[in-house]
């Protein structure tokens, strides 16, 4: 959508704002029309304006901080930071203008769901998803060691690329600490949000920890083919509500497989390598483990002889640690029950190694599980 809206510096530097690109909760993102790959966030009605100038201000300033620097030093930039402070010409809105991430990234969600992955990342194979669960973890790491806390880490805020690289945009919702004033995290989502934080009067502020929960959900997706941990209907015949009201009464297939009923198309739980799912368990029953632990645990299941290529489909890997291929059992499963293969990108029905029989002959397998 063009729009017709110009925004000033301080400074007096103008913009010309050419397309609405989206809008979150708070904010309005547009394009800038300019040489360099740029987009301006508005914020329209900040609960406090004076407040949300001083936050940006502040992060502006940080930029240029040597802590700051470090964090945006690699190419592409991981995070969105804001570069300079704009108002539209009428004052109506305050904002700032940002690297666009679309110049060197997609949306996390087309790796994350398996529909958008078949259509944007066809390529992309578990590999990709272990090296951006990888480059997730880094940069969660490397943001706590430097005294940022995200607070509203989601899929919405994520950017990835064609080789598993992660970075990060909404950095004015952050928490951090600049002298000695608190800026404190603002934002929350559901079915992402710590289970201390669900429910909170508005305005608890989140932690690290916080954050280290958020990344182990983030993981789990990403590692099984998009399936939130805190999936499934309640095993004990009680009403669905959400994910976070499984979060908060511990129903999950990791911590109890007999807590929820999941459908016949999720993945199976060992699909993830035995550390991965201590660390999950760990996560999700009260002892998170940071970012920095999350990051090496990923970092090994992703070397040299940890991973393994399905004989039947090359776009299928899986770890070294299940005996066969997990992704063609789920095509199976899938098949064996509907009579049709329900598109997740293997070998038709009917072609080469497509019925269960000629499958479980290329694995060296006998009983089809």
């Amino acid at each position: 959508m063009t729009v017709s809206l110009t925004v000033v510096s301080s400074a007096g530097h103008a913009w010309r704002l050419t397309e609405r690109i989206g809008s979150g909760s708070e904010g309005v993102v547009y394009g800038v029309e300019d040489d360099r790959p740029l987009v301006a966030k508005l914020v329209p009605d900040p609960p406090d304006p004076a407040a949300y100038r001083r936050r940006l201000a502040r992060l502006v300033r940080q930029r240029r901080e040597p802590r700051t620097v470090r964090l945006l030093a690699p190419t592409p930039p991981r995070a969105a930071w804001p570069m300079v402070l704009v108002r539209t010409r009428d004052a109506g809105a305050d904002g700032y203008l940002m690297t666009d991430m679309r110049h060197a990234y997609r949306p996390l969600a087309h790796l994350l769901f398996p529909a958008a992955r078949r259509h944007f990342l066809p390529g992309a194979t578990w590999t990709t998803a272990l090296a951006a669960a990888c480059s997730l973890a880094r940069l969660l790491a490397d943001l706590q060691a430097e005294g940022y806390v995200v607070g509203d880490l989601k899929p919405d805020n994520l950017w990835v690329d064609d080789r598993g690289g992660v970075g990060v945009a909404d950095v004015d919702s952050w928490q951090f600490r600049d002298g000695a004033e608190v800026f404190p995290g603002r934002m929350s989502t559901p079915g992402y949000t710590a289970p201390e934080r669900i429910g909170a009067p508005a305005g608890t502020p989140p932690d690290s920890a916080s954050d280290d929960f958020v990344l182990a959900i983030l993981v789990h997706q990403l590692l099984a083919d998009g399936l939130h941990p805190f999936a499934g209907y309640p095993a004990d015949g009680a009403d669905y509500r959400s994910y976070d009201d499984n979060v908060l009464r511990g129903r999950c297939r990791l911590l109890d497989r007999l807590s929820v009923v999941l459908p016949l198309s999720a993945p199976p739980a060992d699909l993830l390598p035995r550390r991965l799912r201590e660390l999950l368990r760990a996560a999700f029953g009260g002892v998170r483990p940071p970012a920095a632990v999350w990051a090496e645990a990923l970092a090994a299941e992703a070397a040299p002889g940890r991973l393994r290529t399905c004989p039947v489909d090359a776009g299928h890997v899986h770890t070294v640690e299940r005996p066969w291929c997990p992704w063609c059992d789920l095509e199976d499963r899938v098949t064996d029950r509907s009579g049709d293969r329900a598109g997740r990108g293997g070998p038709p029905a009917d072609g080469p190694a497509g019925t269960g029989q000629q499958r479980n002959a290329a694995h060296g397998r006998r009983d089809g599980r």
